[in-house]
C-alpha cells in the first residue's frame, strides 16, 4: 500500500536553537516598558547560555589588556579612553555572530579595529573630550572655591569648611549633570557603527533618543545592575567575572530590545 502523502514526516528533524529574530531597524530606537530594564539582564544570562564561559573568558581578557595599558606612564588612560569603543564594537560584533547561531571567538575582541576602525576611535575621541570638560568644570568650581579660602593666608573658619563641602557637593552634582548626557550620546554608538553601518554623527544622534526614550528602564537598569554588584562582591569579588561580561552582553540586548521591531 502506498504512503499517505499527505502524512507528516516519520524522519526526526534536529531542532533548531532559538536565536533572536532579525525583526525591523527602527532608527532611533523606540520607548520600552520600564520592566525592560531588568530584562536586558536577564536576557544576557540566557543569551550567553552554552557560551557562558567563552563571553566570560573574552570579556577577562579585555580587562586584563585595558589594566595592562593603563599603566603606561603618561598615554595609557588616553590610549584605554580612544580604544574602548573599538573594542566594545567588536564584543558586539561577537554578540551578533552569537545570534545567528555562530561561535564566539577571541578574535571578535578585536574585530573592530578591521572594521569601522575610524568610527569607533572617534566616538573613543568625543568621549574622551567630553569627560575631559566634566574634569575642568569640577576643578573650576573647586578652584574658586578653595582660592578664595587657602590664598587669604587665615586659618580656615568652621563655617569656611563647611562652605567647602557643600562646594565639594555642588561640583559632584554638576559632573553628574553632565556625565548623564554624554554617557547617553555614547552608550549606543559603537553597537549602532559596527552594526547599523551608520556615520558617527548619526550614532551619536540616535544613542541619545534612544537613551532619552527609555529613562525609566535605563533606571531599573541602573538599581538593578547596583545590586547585583553588591551580591557579586560577596564571594571575594569572584562574582564580579560572572556578573561583568552579563552586564555588557545586556548592552547588546538592550540594543536589539530598542532599535528592532520584532
Amino acid at each position: 500500500m502506498a504512503e499517505n502523502p499527505y502524512a507528516a514526516p516519520r524522519t526526526r528533524v534536529e531542532d533548531v536553537p532559538a536565536s533572536l529574530a532579525e525583526g525591523d531597524f527602527i532608527a532611533e530606537g523606540r520607548g520600552v516598558p520600564a520592566g525592560h530594564g531588568w530584562r536586558w539582564i536577564a536576557d544576557a544570562w540566557n543569551f550567553m547560555g552554552g557560551q557562558r564561559w567563552t563571553f566570560i573568558g573574552v570579556i577577562l581578557l579585555y580587562w586584563l589588556l585595558a589594566i595592562a595599558v593603563s599603566f603606561v606612564p603618561g598615554l595609557g588612560g588616553i590610549v584605554v579612553a580612544l580604544f574602548s569603543p573599538v573594542i566594545s564594537g567588536g564584543i558586539m560584533l561577537g554578540c551578533e555572530a552569537v545570534r545567528r547561531g555562530e561561535p564566539l571567538e577571541v578574535g571578535h575582541l578585536f574585530a573592530g579595529f578591521q572594521r569601522h576602525f575610524g568610527k569607533l576611535v572617534a566616538i573613543g575621541a568625543i568621549s574622551l573630550g567630553l569627560g575631559v570638560l566634566v574634569a575642568i568644570v569640577m576643578v573650576a568650581i573647586l578652584g574658586v572655591s578653595f582660592a578664595g579660602v587657602f590664598l587669604s593666608g587665615a586659618e580656615p573658619t568652621p563655617e569656611q569648611f563647611a562652605g567647602m563641602g557643600i562646594t565639594i557637593l555642588l561640583a559632584v552634582l554638576v559632573a553628574m549633570a553632565i556625565s548623564i548626557p554624554v554617557y547617553m550620546l555614547v552608550w549606543f554608538a559603537a553597537p549602532l557603527i559596527v552594526l547599523a553601518d551608520v556615520d558617527v554623527g548619526t550614532a551619536l544622534k540616535s544613542s541619545f533618543a534612544a537613551c532619552l526614550k527609555n529613562i525609566v528602564p535605563f533606571l531599573i537598569w541602573g538599581v538593578m545592575a547596583l545590586l547585583l554588584w553588591i551580591l557579586a562582591t560577596i564571594p571575594i569579588l569572584l562574582g564580579w567575572l560572572l556578573l561583568g561580561p552579563v552586564l555588557m552582553v545586556s548592552v547588546y540586548t538592550s540594543y536589539r530590545d530598542i532599535f528592532y521591531e520584532t
